[in-house]
Protein backbone atom coordinates (compact mmCIF):
# COMPACT_ATOMS: atom_id res chain seq x y z
CA UNK A 1 0.00 0.00 0.00
CA UNK A 2 0.93 3.47 -1.09
CA UNK A 3 2.10 4.97 2.21
CA UNK A 4 1.12 8.63 3.09
CA UNK A 5 3.37 11.76 2.47
CA UNK A 6 3.75 13.15 5.92
CA UNK A 7 3.99 17.23 5.10
CA UNK A 8 4.80 20.05 7.27
CA UNK A 9 3.24 23.18 8.42
CA UNK A 10 3.55 24.94 4.58
CA UNK A 11 1.29 22.19 2.98
CA UNK A 12 1.60 21.46 -0.89
CA UNK A 13 -0.38 21.95 -3.01
CA UNK A 14 -1.21 20.59 -6.71
CA UNK A 15 -2.26 23.00 -8.90
CA UNK A 16 -5.50 22.54 -11.16
CA UNK A 17 -6.77 24.53 -13.70
CA UNK A 18 -11.20 24.21 -13.94
CA UNK A 19 -11.82 23.05 -17.38
CA UNK A 20 -11.06 25.81 -19.86
CA UNK A 21 -14.46 27.83 -20.78
CA UNK A 22 -16.04 28.44 -23.64
CA UNK A 23 -14.98 31.43 -25.04
CA UNK A 24 -17.89 32.67 -27.04
CA UNK A 25 -20.17 32.08 -23.95
CA UNK A 26 -17.79 34.14 -21.90
CA UNK A 27 -17.23 37.00 -24.56
CA UNK A 28 -21.34 36.97 -24.73
CA UNK A 29 -21.79 37.07 -21.04
CA UNK A 30 -18.87 39.53 -20.41
CA UNK A 31 -19.78 42.18 -23.13
CA UNK A 32 -23.99 41.40 -21.49
CA UNK A 33 -23.12 42.25 -18.23
CA UNK A 34 -20.14 44.84 -18.96
CA UNK A 35 -17.70 43.00 -16.90
CA UNK A 36 -13.80 41.92 -17.40
CA UNK A 37 -13.47 38.31 -19.37
CA UNK A 38 -11.80 36.95 -16.35
CA UNK A 39 -14.61 37.09 -14.28
CA UNK A 40 -16.86 35.82 -17.16
CA UNK A 41 -14.73 33.20 -17.19
CA UNK A 42 -14.88 32.71 -13.52
CA UNK A 43 -18.68 32.76 -13.93
CA UNK A 44 -19.16 30.36 -16.61
CA UNK A 45 -16.66 28.20 -14.32
CA UNK A 46 -19.01 27.96 -11.98
CA UNK A 47 -22.26 26.51 -13.91
CA UNK A 48 -23.55 30.29 -14.83
CA UNK A 49 -23.80 30.90 -18.63
CA UNK A 50 -26.65 32.40 -19.70
CA UNK A 51 -27.27 36.76 -18.45
CA UNK A 52 -30.10 35.45 -16.50
CA UNK A 53 -28.72 33.09 -14.66
CA UNK A 54 -25.73 35.47 -14.04
CA UNK A 55 -28.13 38.57 -12.79
CA UNK A 56 -29.81 36.12 -10.41
CA UNK A 57 -26.57 35.34 -8.87
CA UNK A 58 -25.32 38.73 -8.75
CA UNK A 59 -28.95 40.41 -7.35
CA UNK A 60 -31.07 37.24 -5.43
CA UNK A 61 -34.27 38.00 -5.18
CA UNK A 62 -36.82 37.45 -2.51
CA UNK A 63 -38.98 35.67 -5.13
CA UNK A 64 -36.65 33.35 -5.46
CA UNK A 65 -37.27 32.07 -2.35
CA UNK A 66 -39.29 28.66 -2.66
CA UNK A 67 -42.55 27.93 -1.34
CA UNK A 68 -42.44 26.70 2.27
CA UNK A 69 -45.39 24.36 1.61
CA UNK A 70 -43.57 22.71 -0.82
CA UNK A 71 -41.79 20.82 2.12
CA UNK A 72 -43.06 17.32 3.17
CA UNK A 73 -45.42 18.11 6.32
CA UNK A 74 -45.13 22.12 6.65
CA UNK A 75 -48.90 22.23 6.63
CA UNK A 76 -49.42 19.51 9.33
CA UNK A 77 -46.54 21.81 11.60
CA UNK A 78 -48.07 24.71 10.37
CA UNK A 79 -51.39 23.66 11.42
CA UNK A 80 -50.38 21.90 15.00
CA UNK A 81 -48.76 25.47 15.70
CA UNK A 82 -51.05 27.56 15.11
CA UNK A 83 -53.80 25.53 17.30
CA UNK A 84 -51.61 25.54 20.21
CA UNK A 85 -51.10 29.27 20.03
CA UNK A 86 -55.09 29.48 19.56
CA UNK A 87 -55.27 26.65 22.63
CA UNK A 88 -53.00 28.86 24.99
CA UNK A 89 -50.95 25.31 24.61
CA UNK A 90 -47.14 25.63 25.98
CA UNK A 91 -44.34 24.93 23.05
CA UNK A 92 -40.81 23.55 24.10
CA UNK A 93 -38.23 24.10 21.70
CA UNK A 94 -35.06 22.04 22.05
CA UNK A 95 -32.01 22.78 19.99
CA UNK A 96 -28.40 21.67 19.51
CA UNK A 97 -25.83 23.82 21.05
CA UNK A 98 -23.91 24.70 18.10
CA UNK A 99 -24.35 27.89 15.70
CA UNK A 100 -27.05 26.59 13.57
CA UNK A 101 -28.72 25.45 16.89
CA UNK A 102 -28.25 28.23 18.92
CA UNK A 103 -30.10 30.73 15.69
CA UNK A 104 -32.48 27.86 14.88
CA UNK A 105 -33.83 28.35 18.60
CA UNK A 106 -33.35 32.27 18.52
CA UNK A 107 -35.32 32.46 15.48
CA UNK A 108 -38.37 30.44 15.97
CA UNK A 109 -38.36 31.08 19.95
CA UNK A 110 -38.79 35.11 19.08
CA UNK A 111 -41.04 34.55 16.08
CA UNK A 112 -43.59 32.11 18.43
CA UNK A 113 -42.55 34.89 21.31
CA UNK A 114 -44.39 37.54 19.28
CA UNK A 115 -46.70 35.70 17.65
CA UNK A 116 -48.18 35.89 21.80
CA UNK A 117 -47.39 31.97 22.55
CA UNK A 118 -46.37 30.19 25.51
CA UNK A 119 -43.02 29.02 24.67
CA UNK A 120 -39.39 28.13 25.93
CA UNK A 121 -36.47 26.74 24.88
CA UNK A 122 -34.03 24.25 26.42
CA UNK A 123 -30.38 23.76 24.77
CA UNK A 124 -28.82 20.12 25.54
CA UNK A 125 -25.65 20.41 27.37
CA UNK A 126 -22.66 18.80 25.37
CA UNK A 127 -20.99 17.11 28.72
CA UNK A 128 -24.24 16.24 30.85
CA UNK A 129 -26.75 15.32 28.02
CA UNK A 130 -24.60 14.51 24.89
CA UNK A 131 -25.82 14.76 21.50
CA UNK A 132 -29.26 15.30 20.75
CA UNK A 133 -33.23 14.96 22.47
CA UNK A 134 -31.95 14.13 25.95
CA UNK A 135 -34.91 12.42 28.66
CA UNK A 136 -33.71 15.84 30.85
CA UNK A 137 -35.42 17.89 27.94
CA UNK A 138 -38.51 15.74 28.00
CA UNK A 139 -38.40 16.02 31.70
CA UNK A 140 -38.15 19.97 31.72
CA UNK A 141 -40.95 19.62 29.42
CA UNK A 142 -43.61 18.36 31.14
CA UNK A 143 -42.67 20.34 33.98
CA UNK A 144 -43.18 23.43 32.30
CA UNK A 145 -46.75 21.85 30.86
CA UNK A 146 -45.51 21.49 27.25
CA UNK A 147 -48.03 19.77 24.79
CA UNK A 148 -45.90 20.53 21.90
CA UNK A 149 -42.06 19.93 21.55
CA UNK A 150 -39.89 21.17 18.21
CA UNK A 151 -36.62 20.25 17.53
CA UNK A 152 -34.36 21.97 15.56
CA UNK A 153 -31.04 21.00 13.78
CA UNK A 154 -31.57 17.47 15.74
CA UNK A 155 -34.16 14.96 15.94
CA UNK A 156 -34.24 13.15 12.08
CA UNK A 157 -32.50 10.30 13.60
CA UNK A 158 -34.13 10.44 17.47
CA UNK A 159 -36.64 6.63 16.66
CA UNK A 160 -36.37 5.54 20.44
CA UNK A 161 -36.94 8.88 22.36
CA UNK A 162 -39.19 9.78 20.10
CA UNK A 163 -41.41 7.46 22.16
CA UNK A 164 -40.92 9.11 25.20
CA UNK A 165 -41.86 12.28 23.51
CA UNK A 166 -45.45 10.19 22.72
CA UNK A 167 -45.86 8.38 26.19
CA UNK A 168 -45.11 12.73 27.95
CA UNK A 169 -48.61 13.01 26.32
CA UNK A 170 -46.53 15.78 23.77
CA UNK A 171 -47.25 16.17 20.18
CA UNK A 172 -43.45 16.33 18.16
CA UNK A 173 -42.27 18.48 14.89
CA UNK A 174 -38.83 17.60 13.84
CA UNK A 175 -37.02 20.30 11.98
CA UNK A 176 -33.78 19.80 11.07
CA UNK A 177 -31.33 19.08 7.81
CA UNK A 178 -29.43 16.12 9.24
CA UNK A 179 -29.27 12.89 6.94
CA UNK A 180 -32.19 10.35 7.86
CA UNK A 181 -31.52 7.09 9.01
CA UNK A 182 -33.49 4.00 7.19
CA UNK A 183 -36.82 4.83 9.77
CA UNK A 184 -37.94 8.20 10.50
CA UNK A 185 -38.79 9.24 14.49
CA UNK A 186 -42.67 8.64 15.12
CA UNK A 187 -43.55 12.58 15.08
CA UNK A 188 -46.51 14.65 14.38
CA UNK A 189 -44.41 16.26 11.48
CA UNK A 190 -41.03 16.28 10.21
CA UNK A 191 -39.61 18.91 7.96
CA UNK A 192 -36.24 18.16 6.80
CA UNK A 193 -35.18 18.66 2.97
CA UNK A 194 -33.51 15.63 2.04
CA UNK A 195 -36.02 13.07 3.92
CA UNK A 196 -36.64 10.57 1.01
CA UNK A 197 -40.10 11.35 0.27
CA UNK A 198 -40.05 15.30 0.85
CA UNK A 199 -40.20 17.01 -3.18
CA UNK A 200 -39.43 20.41 -1.81
CA UNK A 201 -36.60 21.67 -4.54
CA UNK A 202 -33.29 22.64 -2.72
CA UNK A 203 -31.81 20.14 -0.50
CA UNK A 204 -29.10 22.04 0.92
CA UNK A 205 -30.75 24.68 3.86
CA UNK A 206 -28.92 24.51 7.55
CA UNK A 207 -31.55 23.78 10.00
CA UNK A 208 -31.93 27.92 10.91
CA UNK A 209 -33.28 27.70 6.65
CA UNK A 210 -35.46 24.87 7.43
CA UNK A 211 -36.85 26.47 10.86
CA UNK A 212 -37.31 29.54 8.12
CA UNK A 213 -39.15 27.97 6.19
CA UNK A 214 -41.24 27.02 9.23
CA UNK A 215 -41.89 30.53 10.13
CA UNK A 216 -42.53 31.42 6.67
CA UNK A 217 -45.14 29.26 6.31
CA UNK A 218 -46.31 30.43 9.95
CA UNK A 219 -46.56 34.43 8.41
CA UNK A 220 -48.19 33.47 5.39
CA UNK A 221 -51.01 31.44 6.68
CA UNK A 222 -51.79 34.57 9.51
CA UNK A 223 -51.48 36.84 6.38
CA UNK A 224 -48.28 38.55 7.83
CA UNK A 225 -45.21 37.07 4.81
CA UNK A 226 -43.04 40.26 4.94
CA UNK A 227 -42.45 39.67 8.82
CA UNK A 228 -40.65 36.10 8.00
CA UNK A 229 -37.67 38.15 6.73
CA UNK A 230 -36.84 39.44 10.33
CA UNK A 231 -35.31 36.07 11.33
CA UNK A 232 -33.11 36.11 8.10
CA UNK A 233 -30.31 37.47 10.35
CA UNK A 234 -30.06 34.30 12.15
CA UNK A 235 -30.07 32.10 9.07
CA UNK A 236 -27.31 34.20 7.03
CA UNK A 237 -25.14 33.40 10.64
CA UNK A 238 -26.19 29.55 10.65
CA UNK A 239 -25.66 29.44 7.22
CA UNK A 240 -22.04 30.53 7.09
CA UNK A 241 -21.23 28.92 10.30
CA UNK A 242 -22.73 25.42 9.45
CA UNK A 243 -20.37 25.49 5.72
CA UNK A 244 -23.76 24.54 4.01
CA UNK A 245 -23.21 25.72 0.50
CA UNK A 246 -24.04 29.00 -0.46
CA UNK A 247 -25.85 28.79 -3.67
CA UNK A 248 -29.09 28.44 -4.64
CA UNK A 249 -31.69 29.72 -1.94
CA UNK A 250 -29.10 29.85 0.83
CA UNK A 251 -27.65 32.44 -1.39
CA UNK A 252 -30.47 34.38 -1.06
CA UNK A 253 -30.89 33.53 2.40
CA UNK A 254 -27.86 35.10 3.57
CA UNK A 255 -27.21 37.50 0.82
CA UNK A 256 -30.48 39.16 2.85
CA UNK A 257 -29.53 37.94 6.28
CA UNK A 258 -26.33 40.32 5.77
CA UNK A 259 -28.33 43.25 4.98
CA UNK A 260 -30.55 42.77 8.02
CA UNK A 261 -27.62 42.22 10.31
CA UNK A 262 -25.74 45.02 8.68
CA UNK A 263 -28.45 47.65 8.24
CA UNK A 264 -31.11 46.53 11.23
CA UNK A 265 -29.23 45.02 13.43
CA UNK A 266 -30.89 43.41 16.63
CA UNK A 267 -29.91 44.14 19.97
CA UNK A 268 -28.58 40.78 20.80
CA UNK A 269 -26.00 41.03 17.92
CA UNK A 270 -24.78 44.41 18.68
CA UNK A 271 -23.66 42.96 21.69
CA UNK A 272 -21.92 40.30 19.93
CA UNK A 273 -20.12 42.28 16.78
CA UNK A 274 -19.13 45.01 19.50
CA UNK A 275 -16.85 41.95 21.41
CA UNK A 276 -15.29 40.92 17.44
CA UNK A 277 -13.97 44.76 16.76
CA UNK A 278 -15.88 44.15 13.19
CA UNK A 279 -18.02 47.56 11.99
CA UNK A 280 -21.48 47.02 11.44
CA UNK A 281 -22.38 48.26 7.98
CA UNK A 282 -19.68 45.65 6.44
CA UNK A 283 -20.09 42.15 8.13
CA UNK A 284 -19.19 39.80 5.81
CA UNK A 285 -20.25 35.73 5.44
CA UNK A 286 -16.76 35.62 6.11
CA UNK A 287 -16.45 37.78 9.30
CA UNK A 288 -19.40 35.74 10.86
CA UNK A 289 -16.90 32.11 10.48
CA UNK A 290 -13.95 33.54 11.52
CA UNK A 291 -15.10 36.05 14.21
CA UNK A 292 -18.97 35.64 15.46
CA UNK A 293 -19.06 32.18 15.27
CA UNK A 294 -15.97 30.90 17.54
CA UNK A 295 -18.05 33.10 20.14
CA UNK A 296 -21.46 31.72 20.00
CA UNK A 297 -20.02 28.23 19.46
CA UNK A 298 -17.84 28.87 22.90
CA UNK A 299 -20.65 28.95 25.07
CA UNK A 300 -21.70 25.66 24.45
CA UNK A 301 -17.57 24.07 24.24
CA UNK A 302 -16.79 25.66 27.25
CA UNK A 303 -20.25 25.68 29.37
CA UNK A 304 -23.85 25.93 29.14
CA UNK A 305 -24.88 26.72 25.40
CA UNK A 306 -27.79 28.75 26.88
CA UNK A 307 -26.31 31.81 27.08
CA UNK A 308 -25.84 31.74 23.62
CA UNK A 309 -29.55 32.28 23.34
CA UNK A 310 -30.18 34.50 26.09
CA UNK A 311 -27.81 36.56 24.46
CA UNK A 312 -29.38 36.57 20.48
CA UNK A 313 -32.76 37.08 21.95
CA UNK A 314 -32.01 40.07 24.76
CA UNK A 315 -33.38 43.66 23.78
CA UNK A 316 -31.14 45.20 25.83
CA UNK A 317 -27.22 45.69 24.11
CA UNK A 318 -25.84 46.32 27.36
CA UNK A 319 -26.77 43.01 28.49
CA UNK A 320 -25.92 41.55 25.36
CA UNK A 321 -22.75 42.50 25.01
CA UNK A 322 -22.14 41.36 29.27
CA UNK A 323 -22.94 38.08 27.79
CA UNK A 324 -20.92 38.50 24.77
CA UNK A 325 -17.99 39.38 26.66
CA UNK A 326 -17.85 36.55 28.76
CA UNK A 327 -18.36 34.18 26.40
CA UNK A 328 -15.22 35.78 24.45
CA UNK A 329 -13.13 35.01 27.43
CA UNK A 330 -14.19 31.33 27.52
CA UNK A 331 -13.21 31.72 23.77
CA UNK A 332 -9.68 32.91 24.70
CA UNK A 333 -9.58 29.65 26.58
CA UNK A 334 -10.96 27.49 24.49
CA UNK A 335 -8.31 28.49 21.90
CA UNK A 336 -5.30 27.46 24.48
CA UNK A 337 -7.23 24.08 25.10
CA UNK A 338 -7.89 23.71 21.21
CA UNK A 339 -3.53 24.45 20.40
CA UNK A 340 -2.53 21.83 22.74
CA UNK A 341 -5.27 19.28 21.84
CA UNK A 342 -4.06 19.88 18.17
CA UNK A 343 -0.64 19.28 19.18
CA UNK A 344 -1.02 15.98 20.82
CA UNK A 345 -2.92 15.10 17.58
CA UNK A 346 -0.27 15.36 15.27
CA UNK A 347 2.59 12.82 16.51
CA UNK A 348 -0.34 10.36 17.04
CA UNK A 349 -2.06 11.04 13.33
CA UNK A 350 1.33 10.90 11.29
CA UNK A 351 2.05 7.47 13.02
CA UNK A 352 -1.65 6.29 12.02
CA UNK A 353 -0.71 7.90 8.44
CA UNK A 354 2.91 6.48 8.13
CA UNK A 355 1.39 3.07 8.59
CA UNK A 356 -0.38 3.30 5.71
CA UNK A 357 -3.73 4.43 6.61
CA UNK A 358 -5.98 6.92 4.71
CA UNK A 359 -8.31 7.81 7.54
CA UNK A 360 -7.27 9.29 11.12
CA UNK A 361 -9.78 7.84 13.81
CA UNK A 362 -7.92 9.53 17.64
CA UNK A 363 -9.08 8.42 20.90
CA UNK A 364 -7.86 9.89 24.24
CA UNK A 365 -9.95 9.72 27.13
CA UNK A 366 -8.75 13.11 28.97
CA UNK A 367 -9.56 15.71 25.25
CA UNK A 368 -11.96 18.46 25.89
CA UNK A 369 -15.29 17.52 24.64
CA UNK A 370 -15.44 21.06 23.74
CA UNK A 371 -12.66 21.29 20.81
CA UNK A 372 -13.30 17.78 19.85
CA UNK A 373 -14.56 18.82 16.36
CA UNK A 374 -12.39 22.26 16.16
CA UNK A 375 -9.53 20.17 16.21
CA UNK A 376 -10.85 17.02 13.78
CA UNK A 377 -11.24 19.95 11.49
CA UNK A 378 -8.07 21.32 11.73
CA UNK A 379 -6.76 18.05 10.88
CA UNK A 380 -8.77 17.58 7.92
CA UNK A 381 -6.96 20.82 6.89
CA UNK A 382 -3.80 19.22 7.62
CA UNK A 383 -3.88 15.90 6.06
CA UNK A 384 -6.65 15.77 3.76
CA UNK A 385 -8.30 12.90 5.29
CA UNK A 386 -11.71 12.10 6.72
CA UNK A 387 -11.21 12.27 10.36
CA UNK A 388 -12.53 10.93 13.84
CA UNK A 389 -11.36 12.58 17.04
CA UNK A 390 -12.70 11.45 20.32
CA UNK A 391 -13.15 11.32 24.02
CA UNK A 392 -14.01 9.54 26.89
CA UNK A 393 -17.49 10.95 28.37
CA UNK A 394 -19.42 8.46 31.41
CA UNK A 395 -17.29 5.78 29.77
CA UNK A 396 -18.02 5.86 26.47
CA UNK A 397 -15.91 7.31 23.78
CA UNK A 398 -17.78 10.19 21.86
CA UNK A 399 -16.76 12.57 18.96
CA UNK A 400 -17.03 14.54 16.07
CA UNK A 401 -16.57 13.49 12.70
CA UNK A 402 -14.81 15.72 9.26
CA UNK A 403 -13.95 14.78 5.90
CA UNK A 404 -12.46 16.66 3.05
CA UNK A 405 -15.16 17.48 -0.03
CA UNK A 406 -14.65 13.93 -1.80
CA UNK A 407 -15.51 11.62 1.23
CA UNK A 408 -19.08 10.88 2.60
CA UNK A 409 -17.91 10.62 6.08
CA UNK A 410 -21.73 9.91 7.15
CA UNK A 411 -21.99 6.85 4.83
CA UNK A 412 -18.84 5.61 6.05
CA UNK A 413 -20.85 5.92 10.03
CA UNK A 414 -23.57 4.02 8.13
CA UNK A 415 -21.36 1.08 8.25
CA UNK A 416 -20.16 0.36 11.25
CA UNK A 417 -23.49 1.75 12.92
CA UNK A 418 -23.46 -2.05 14.53
CA UNK A 419 -21.31 -0.79 16.86
CA UNK A 420 -22.66 2.87 17.11
CA UNK A 421 -24.82 3.59 20.52
CA UNK A 422 -26.00 6.65 18.51
CA UNK A 423 -24.69 8.58 15.69
CA UNK A 424 -25.83 11.50 13.53
CA UNK A 425 -24.77 14.15 11.06
CA UNK A 426 -24.01 14.57 7.11
CA UNK A 427 -21.37 14.16 4.74
CA UNK A 428 -18.99 16.31 5.70
CA UNK A 429 -19.98 16.48 9.26
CA UNK A 430 -20.97 14.02 12.22
CA UNK A 431 -20.69 12.74 15.65
CA UNK A 432 -20.98 9.51 17.23
CA UNK A 433 -20.91 7.76 20.55
CA UNK A 434 -19.64 4.14 20.78
CA UNK A 435 -17.86 1.80 23.77
CA UNK A 436 -14.08 2.72 24.35
CA UNK A 437 -13.98 -1.12 23.66
CA UNK A 438 -15.21 -1.09 19.79
CA UNK A 439 -12.87 2.13 18.60
CA UNK A 440 -10.46 -0.56 17.26
CA UNK A 441 -12.80 -2.03 15.28
CA UNK A 442 -14.35 1.68 14.00
CA UNK A 443 -10.32 2.79 13.10
CA UNK A 444 -10.84 -0.77 10.86
CA UNK A 445 -13.93 0.12 9.09
CA UNK A 446 -13.29 3.82 8.78
CA UNK A 447 -9.85 3.13 7.33
CA UNK A 448 -11.40 0.38 5.00
CA UNK A 449 -13.97 2.88 3.36
CA UNK A 450 -11.19 5.38 2.82
CA UNK A 451 -8.76 2.74 1.15
CA UNK A 452 -12.10 2.30 -1.45
CA UNK A 453 -13.01 5.84 -2.01
CA UNK A 454 -9.80 7.80 -1.84
CA UNK A 455 -7.26 7.65 -4.25
CA UNK A 456 -3.70 8.69 -4.06
CA UNK A 457 -3.80 12.03 -5.98
CA UNK A 458 -6.70 12.77 -3.46
CA UNK A 459 -4.17 12.63 -0.46
CA UNK A 460 -2.35 15.68 -2.09
CA UNK A 461 -4.40 18.71 -1.64
CA UNK A 462 -5.13 20.74 -4.30
CA UNK A 463 -6.14 24.86 -5.13
CA UNK A 464 -8.82 24.74 -8.18
CA UNK A 465 -7.83 27.62 -9.72
CA UNK A 466 -10.77 29.56 -11.52
CA UNK A 467 -8.71 31.92 -13.84
CA UNK A 468 -5.33 33.30 -14.80
CA UNK A 469 -5.14 37.18 -14.31
CA UNK A 470 -2.72 39.68 -15.29
CA UNK A 471 -2.10 42.09 -12.60
CA UNK A 472 -2.88 45.16 -15.02
CA UNK A 473 -6.57 43.92 -15.31
CA UNK A 474 -7.26 45.13 -11.62
CA UNK A 475 -9.70 48.49 -12.76
CA UNK A 476 -12.12 49.46 -10.45
CA UNK A 477 -14.56 47.84 -12.65
CA UNK A 478 -12.84 44.73 -11.96
CA UNK A 479 -12.96 44.91 -8.08
CA UNK A 480 -16.49 46.44 -8.21
CA UNK A 481 -17.52 43.31 -10.31
CA UNK A 482 -15.74 41.29 -8.36
CA UNK A 483 -17.71 42.59 -5.23
CA UNK A 484 -20.77 41.32 -6.45
CA UNK A 485 -19.68 37.44 -5.92
CA UNK A 486 -20.17 38.23 -2.41
CA UNK A 487 -21.36 36.31 0.12
CA UNK A 488 -18.83 33.70 -0.44
CA UNK A 489 -19.07 30.72 1.60
CA UNK A 490 -18.93 26.99 0.66
CA UNK A 491 -19.19 26.00 -2.94
CA UNK A 492 -19.00 29.54 -3.68
CA UNK A 493 -15.40 30.09 -2.32
CA UNK A 494 -13.42 33.65 -3.36
CA UNK A 495 -12.06 33.55 -7.26
CA UNK A 496 -8.41 32.00 -6.75
CA UNK A 497 -7.16 33.66 -9.45
CA UNK A 498 -3.45 32.93 -11.40
CA UNK A 499 -0.37 35.09 -12.13
CA UNK A 500 3.02 33.94 -14.07
CA UNK A 501 6.22 36.04 -14.30
CA UNK A 502 5.73 37.95 -11.27
CA UNK A 503 8.72 39.37 -9.53
CA UNK A 504 9.29 41.22 -6.24
CA UNK A 505 9.77 45.10 -6.01
CA UNK A 506 10.23 47.45 -2.91
CA UNK A 507 11.97 44.03 -0.75
CA UNK A 508 10.35 41.45 0.39
CA UNK A 509 9.95 41.32 4.35
CA UNK A 510 8.96 38.27 6.74
CA UNK A 511 6.46 39.82 9.00
CA UNK A 512 4.87 38.12 12.64
CA UNK A 513 6.03 34.03 12.35
CA UNK A 514 5.93 33.31 9.28
CA UNK A 515 4.57 35.50 6.82
CA UNK A 516 5.73 37.26 3.73
CA UNK A 517 4.77 40.78 2.51
CA UNK A 518 5.68 42.67 -0.79
CA UNK A 519 4.90 44.23 -3.63
CA UNK A 520 3.96 42.24 -6.33
CA UNK A 521 5.58 43.78 -9.98
CA UNK A 522 4.19 42.40 -13.40
CA UNK A 523 4.05 44.07 -17.03
CA UNK A 524 5.12 47.59 -15.22
CA UNK A 525 2.35 47.02 -12.86
CA UNK A 526 2.90 46.57 -8.78
CA UNK A 527 0.43 45.94 -5.81
CA UNK A 528 0.65 44.83 -2.54
CA UNK A 529 0.54 41.32 -1.68
CA UNK A 530 0.76 39.27 1.72
CA UNK A 531 1.41 35.61 2.09
CA UNK A 532 0.39 34.30 5.57
CA UNK A 533 2.34 31.21 6.30
CA UNK A 534 4.67 31.28 3.80
CA UNK A 535 7.92 32.30 5.18
CA UNK A 536 9.50 28.76 3.74
CA UNK A 537 8.84 30.46 0.26
CA UNK A 538 10.92 33.63 1.07
CA UNK A 539 14.09 32.41 -1.69
CA UNK A 540 11.45 31.77 -4.57
CA UNK A 541 10.72 35.74 -4.25
CA UNK A 542 13.85 37.34 -3.32
CA UNK A 543 16.14 36.01 -6.52
CA UNK A 544 15.14 38.25 -8.61
CA UNK A 545 13.63 35.74 -10.97
CA UNK A 546 10.16 35.48 -11.99
CA UNK A 547 7.87 33.21 -9.99
CA UNK A 548 3.99 32.13 -10.07
CA UNK A 549 1.10 33.04 -7.16
CA UNK A 550 -2.33 31.95 -6.76
CA UNK A 551 -4.07 34.23 -4.84
CA UNK A 552 -7.30 36.22 -4.10
CA UNK A 553 -7.60 39.51 -4.06
CA UNK A 554 -8.78 41.18 -1.26
CA UNK A 555 -9.74 45.10 0.13
CA UNK A 556 -7.01 46.08 2.64
CA UNK A 557 -8.95 49.18 4.86
CA UNK A 558 -6.14 51.41 6.59
CA UNK A 559 -6.41 54.41 7.73
CA UNK A 560 -9.90 54.88 6.33
CA UNK A 561 -8.59 54.29 3.10
CA UNK A 562 -9.53 50.91 0.64
CA UNK A 563 -7.25 50.00 -1.23
CA UNK A 564 -6.77 46.37 -3.59
CA UNK A 565 -3.98 43.52 -1.96
CA UNK A 566 -3.09 40.44 -3.32
CA UNK A 567 -3.80 37.09 -0.40
CA UNK A 568 -1.19 35.31 -1.91
CA UNK A 569 -2.09 31.47 -1.26
CA UNK A 570 0.89 29.45 -2.89
CA UNK A 571 3.85 30.77 -4.57
CA UNK A 572 6.01 28.37 -6.74
CA UNK A 573 9.03 29.24 -9.00
CA UNK A 574 8.49 29.85 -12.64
CA UNK A 575 9.92 26.78 -14.88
Amino acid sequence: MLKYKIIGYNLYYRWKFKDKPNEETVHNLAKSLKIPKTLGRVLVGRGINTPEDANKFFVPSKQNIHDPFLMKDMDKAVERILRARENKESIWIHGDYDVDGTCSTAALYKFLENLGCNVQFFIHDRFQDGYGLSERSIKGAKEFGATLLITVDVGITAIRISQDVKEAGMDFIICDHHEPGDDLPEAYAILDPIRKDCEYPFKSLAACGVVFKLIQGLAQTLGIPEKAYEYLDFVAMASAADMVPLIGENRTLVYYGLKKINEKTRPGLKGLIHCTNLKIGSITATNIVFAVAPIINAAGRMGEALRSVKMMIQDDEIHAFQIAQQLEDENRKRRYIDQQTFEEAIPIAEKQLQDGARSLVVHQPHWHAGVIGIVASRLVDRFNVPTVLMTTIHGYAKGSCRSPNNFDIYAALKRASHLLIEFGGHRHAAGLTLKESDVPELRKIINACADENISSDMLTHEMEIDSELKLNELSPNFISSLNKFAPYGYANYKPIFFSKGVTSSNGVKIVGQNNLKFRAFQNNFAIDAIAFGLANKYDIVTTGKPFNILYNLEINTFNGQNTPQLFIRDIKPQD
